[in-house]
C-alpha cells in the first residue's frame, strides 16, 4: 500500500458506505474535496452521501475509478483483487488507509482518540454530542449514527477532533491525540492477533502515540486496561488519569442508580461529589460516561458544565437503541458481539425490564471470533430469560470447518439458558412475536444484519395473539 502520498481532495472510497469510511467522506465532501466512492449496496447512509455532493456507485467495477482520482481510500475489510483496487494500483493512483485518512484529517486540531476492546462508539458519542452541547463545535468521525444516516461524523469549526480508534487491525497505531481513553483491553479480533501479548504490546504502542505532555484516561476496574497502566506507568511527558469504582481510581465512580432506562452516576473529583445523569441504561454506559468526563476535562473543559452536557447524549443507533413497542412489547436493538458488551447490555436490559422478561435474538458476528469465544458467548445469552440464535454473520470472513451457531448453543445450555437455533433468518420475526407478552423486552442482538429484524418484529407482534 502506498502511505507516500496523502492528496484527499479528489478521493474515491472503496466501500464508502461503511460507518467509518462514510464518515471520512462525508468530512472531506464538507471540506470541499471531490468525493466519489462505490458500495455493495444501495443504503440510507450512500444517499445521504450524494446529498453532499459524493458521486457514489452501487457494485464495485474498474470504471467506477474516476479520472482525476488523487487517492483511493480503503479499509482492512477490503480485499486485493477488489476490481476497483486493482485498477488503480495499475493507473499508479496512491492508495491510503482508512486510518491515515483520518490521521490526516485530525491533523492541526486538538485531537482525543477513544480506544479499547468495547464501548469506543459510545464514549466517542458521548464526547462528541456534549462537547456540542457547550457550543465548542467540535468536528469528530464515529464508528456508528448519532441519529440520521451520515451522522456519524462532523466537521466542526472548533480545535477539538474527537475520533474512535480502533484497534482490530492496529490502525490505531496512527493517530497522536492529545488525549487518549482506553476503556478496556481483552483479547479479540483474532484474525489479526494471536494473543493477549500482542493485544497489550498493540496498545502499548498506541499510548506511546500520545503527544507529548498529553493525557491517557483509562480504566480502573477492568484487569486488562490495569495491566497496560501498570506497563505504561511512569513514561516522560506522558499523564495518566484512572477512572472507575476501584479505591485507587483518581476520578472514582461512587455510585450509578438505575432510573428505567437512565441513571444517575456520582463521582469524586477534587475531592468533592459531582452527580449528572446519563440518558441510556446500564452501569457500563455511566462509566463510559466517567472516561468521556476525564477526557473532556483533560483538554481543558469545565467539569461541571461537562457532566450537565454529558445529560444530552440518548444513545447512538444499534447501542440499546429503542426500536418500538407493540403489544405492550419493547424492541431494543443492541450491537453488542463480543461475550462482555453482550454481558453488560443484557444486564442493563434486565435492570430495565423491571418485572418483564428478556428476550434475545443473537446473531454471532465471524467464524474466528466464535471459534474462539463461542462458550463465553453462550455464559452472556444465559443472562437473557430466554434466546433464539441465528446463523454466523460472515462480514468478510471465510467458513471455519466446525464452526457454527451449535457451539454458542451448547454452551448457552450447559450454562442453564432457554435457547433454541433458528436457520431461516426470515421465520425470526414470528417466532420471537410468539415468544412475548405484554411487559416484556425484546433484544436483537450482533453486528451484522440482524439490526433489520426490529422492525419486522414489531409488525409480527402486531399481527399475532397475546402469549399464554
Amino acid at each position: 500500500m502506498n502511505d507516500a502520498a496523502h492528496d484527499l481532495h479528489a478521493p474515491h472510497f472503496i466501500g464508502i458506505g461503511g460507518a467509518g469510511m462514510s464518515g471520512l467522506a462525508k468530512i472531506l465532501a464538507v471540506r470541499g474535496a471531490t468525493v466519489s466512492g462505490s458500495d455493495a449496496k444501495e443504503s440510507e447512509t450512500v444517499r445521504a452521501l450524494r446529498e453532499l455532493g459524493a458521486t457514489v456507485f452501487v457494485g464495485h467495477a474498474a470504471e467506477h475509478l474516476p479520472a482525476g482520482t488523487s487517492s483511493v481510500v480503503v479499509s482492512s475489510a477490503i480485499r486485493a483483487d477488489n476490481p476497483e483496487l486493482v485498477a488503480a494500483r495499475e493507473r499508479g493512483v496512491p492508495v491510503v488507509h482508512r486510518s491515515d485518512a483520518l490521521a490526516a484529517l485530525m491533523g492541526g486540531r486538538r485531537a482525543l482518540a477513544v480506544a479499547g476492546t468495547h464501548g469506543k462508539t459510545t464514549t466517542t458519542s458521548m464526547l462528541a454530542v456534549s462537547l456540542g452541547e457547550l457550543g465548542l463545535e467540535p468536528s469528530y468521525a464515529i464508528g456508528g449514527d448519532l441519529d440520521a444516516p451520515g451522522s456519524n461524523a462532523h466537521h466542526g469549526a472548533g480545535e477539538i477532533f474527537v475520533a474512535e480508534a480502533d484497534e482490530s487491525d492496529r490502525s490505531f497505531h496512527k493517530y497522536a491525540p492529545e488525549v487518549a481513553i482506553v476503556l478496556n483491553v481483552e483479547l479479540d479480533h483474532h484474525a489479526n492477533y494471536a494473543s493477549i501479548e500482542e493485544i497489550y504490546e498493540s496498545f502499548e504502542t498506541f499510548v506511546g502515540r500520545i503527544q507529548p505532555g498529553g493525557t491517557l484516561v483509562v480504566s480502573a476496574d477492568h484487569e486488562g486496561a490495569r495491566e497496560l497502566t501498570r506497563r505504561v506507568a511512569g513514561r516522560e511527558g506522558l499523564n495518566v488519569v484512572t477512572v472507575g469504582a476501584a479505591e485507587d481510581a483518581d476520578l472514582r465512580v461512587l455510585k450509578v442508580a438505575a432510573h428505567g432506562m437512565t441513571s444517575e452516576v456520582t463521582v469524586e473529583l477534587g475531592g468533592e461529589p459531582l452527580t449528572f445523569t446519563v440518558s441510556v441504561p446500564g452501569r457500563h454506559y455511566a462509566h463510559n460516561a466517567v472516561a468521556a468526563l476525564a477526557a473532556g476535562v483533560a483538554l481543558g473543559v469545565p467539569a461541571e458544565g461537562l457532566a450537565k452536557a454529558l445529560g444530552a447524549y440518548t444513545g447512538v443507533r444499534r447501542r440499546l437503541q429503542l426500536k418500538g413497542e407493540a403489544r405492550g412489547v419493547q424492541v431494543i436493538d443492541s450491537y453488542a458481539h463480543h461475550p462482555t458488551e453482550m454481558a453488560a447490555d443484557l444486564e442493563a436490559i434486565r435492570e430495565a425490564a423491571g418485572p418483564g422478561r428478556v428476550l434475545v435474538v443473537f446473531q454471532p458476528h465471524l467464524f474466528s471470533r466464535t471459534q474462539q469465544l463461542a462458550e463465553e458467548m453462550g455464559q452472556a445469552l444465559a443472562l437473557a430469560d430466554a434466546s433464539v440464535v441465528l446463523d454466523i454473520y460472515p462480514a468478510r470472513e471465510d467458513p471455519i470447518p466446525g464452526v457454527t451457531a451449535e457451539l454458542i448453543i451448547d454452551a448457552a445450555r450447559r450454562a442453564g439458558a432457554d435457547v433454541r437455533a433458528e436457520h431461516d433468518f426470515a421465520a425470526a420475526p414470528a417466532l420471537l412475536a410468539a415468544m412475548a407478552a405484554p411487559g416484556d423486552l425484546v433484544l436483537t442482538m450482533g453486528a451484522g444484519d440482524v439490526t433489520n429484524l426490529g422492525p419486522e418484529i414489531l409488525a409480527a407482534l402486531a399481527d399475532v395473539a397475546p402469549a399464554v
